[in-house]
């Protein structure tokens, strides 16, 4: 068995302030793993800094053994944001979106091929989407904005796929759509690391969850039981999101998505 991504002393210190605090992580193929923990308790600077967004102050990160600055093969890591950028301009529609997520599988000046377009419509199809491929994606609800990306990083056909808060603030018929599709990636043994406040219809699917505190990981094992009405650990009612990096921090192959 392969592994994924491996962080070892990882560190991440932003003006002064430290976010990560000597991380140790592995994750192998075909594993789910969950990174749970409060808000600002360093979960989306963990999987930023596992895909070489967010560089680390200390430690070092391995994406399938390379380094992500030496890392070349994109294609096989799929990325889900925690929301989609809507810029202005020419609107993109929802098919345009999710056929982003074929170009680190396309060579530089190739045209579209008949398996971009068949993986574009069995993403589109995945999430429910079908029927709105030819609509501005500004068009849509947040739920349904949120089943774009994930019909984008699915269109990838990637190994592994890095998910953070997919059902952030989203209707339950999205929450469910995720599930669905979770179970899908569970059964093609495809790997997920997936950023979560609660897990809900998805705990079945998770096979190891991650518990961060303060920038520290105080659990690394079994998803931890429910406690109270919201349950996971650190669990509050207030969901902020920690700010989006900029973009030019971002890997050539995630801005070409983010721009997308």
């Amino acid at each position: 068995m392969s592994t994924a991504f491996e962080m070892t002393g990882g560190q991440v210190t932003i003006d002064g302030r430290k976010i990560l605090r000597g991380i140790d992580l592995r994750v192998d193929d075909g594993e789910v793993v969950a990174v749970l923990g409060a808000n600002g308790s360093g979960k989306s600077t963990l999987v930023r800094s596992l895909l070489g967004v967010q560089p680390l102050s200390g430690g070092s990160i391995l994406l399938y053994g390379h380094p992500p600055a030496r890392f070349r093969e994109w294609r096989r890591i799929g990325y889900v944001p925690q929301r989609l950028s809507v810029g202005g301009g020419v609107p993109a529609t929802v098919r345009e979106v999710v056929a982003s997520g074929r170009i680190a599988r396309q060579r530089r000046g190739r045209w579209t091929s008949a398996a971009d377009r068949q993986a574009v419509s069995a993403a589109l199809d995945e999430v429910g989407l079908s029927d709105r491929a030819g609509d501005p994606v500004s068009s849509l609800s947040g739920g349904q904005q949120q089943r774009v990306l994930i019909a984008r990083a699915l269109a990838g056909e990637p190994d592994a796929f890095v998910m953070d808060e997919p059902t952030a603030g989203v209707d339950a018929a999205s929450q469910r759509m995720l599930a669905k599709t979770m179970a899908g990636l569970v059964e093609r043994g495809k790997t997920v690391v997936l950023v979560a406040h609660e897990l809900g219809a998805m705990e079945p699917l998770i096979s190891r969850a991650v518990v961060l505190n303060q920038g520290c990981k105080v659990h690394d094992g079994a998803p931890p039981s429910p406690v109270g009405t919201h349950a996971l650990p650190g669990h509050d009612h207030v969901h902020p999101h920690e700010p989006a990096p900029a973009e030019s921090s971002l890997p050539g192959w995630a801005l070409a998505q983010e721009k997308a």
